[in-house]
């Protein structure tokens, strides 16, 4: 067995929707059951090695970020990089006991070729092979020493997206599906059979897509996250 250690956790960090990425942390350290790190993809904090321009078919601002996690963490242990329009249904230590040696990276292998040429904010939907598998990483960063910022900041969004940075796809492991679920693409399924939900096409926090699978689950973990009990906050009364 692996000793106990912290858990890792980068989400993306949207300038437009910063919502989205805080109620994916709270989602997160509501349901781990061990101690949980989580760092916010925020460019404004990545100037000093993040140069790259924005391209036009970029949706999100960490669409090539993302691959910066493994230097993040700097080359060592392992580190979870997951999308900010997610919603973490199940303890998240679930997933980090699924870390395997044998890989650089492992990811949910998805099938998934959007019918669609649009998506949130009138985005255009790229089509391209793996596409949604760098969506939630579980990275075995001393593996991937290749993802160096000068790397990051020069290489094709397919060089990055399709992994080709490892040179062979045998390093890409599978995780189970339900660890990202892909709302509204994805065949229907109850929540407690989902681990992680993904709001790929538009999350519950853009007003077209309120009424999106699973928006309920987000609403309600929204809501808790500006939840404050000010009777628990209050000093205890002593008694005598």
């Amino acid at each position: 067995m692996r000793e106990a250690q912290m858990i890792r956790v980068f989400i993306g960090y949207s300038r437009s929707a910063p919502v989205a990425s805080s109620v994916a942390a709270l989602s997160i350290n509501r349901r781990a059951s061990r101690p949980v790190a989580i760092t916010h993809l925020a460019l404004n904090q990545l100037e000093e090695i993040y140069t790259r321009p924005r391209h036009e078919l970029q949706s999100t601002d960490f669409s090539f970020s993302r691959f910066l996690t493994p230097y993040l963490a700097g080359f060592a242990d392992w580190a979870i990089f997951m999308d900010d329009d997610m919603l973490v249904l199940d303890d998240i230590a679930k997933l980090w006991d699924l870390r395997d040696d044998r890989y650089a990276v492992q990811v949910v292998k998805h099938d998934h070729v959007p019918k669609e040429d649009v998506k949130f904010l009138d985005r255009v939907q790229t089509k391209y092979e793996k596409k949604n598998w760098s969506s939630v990483m579980l990275f075995n960063c001393a593996r991937c020493t290749a993802l160096t910022p000068d790397y990051v900041n020069s290489a094709t969004g397919l060089e990055l997206h399709q992994f080709k940075w490892l040179g062979d796809d045998g390093l890409i492991g599978e995780l189970p599906h339900r660890w990202n679920h892909l709302a509204d693409y994805d065949p229907s399924v109850p929540v407690k059979d989902v681990s992680i939900v993904h709001y790929t096409l538009g999350g519950p926090f853009y007003d077209d897509y309120r009424d999106c699978a699973y928006s309920g689950e987000w609403r309600a973990e929204r809501e808790m996250m500006l939840h404050c009990d000010q009777r628990m906050a209050r000093p205890v009364a002593k008694s005598g």
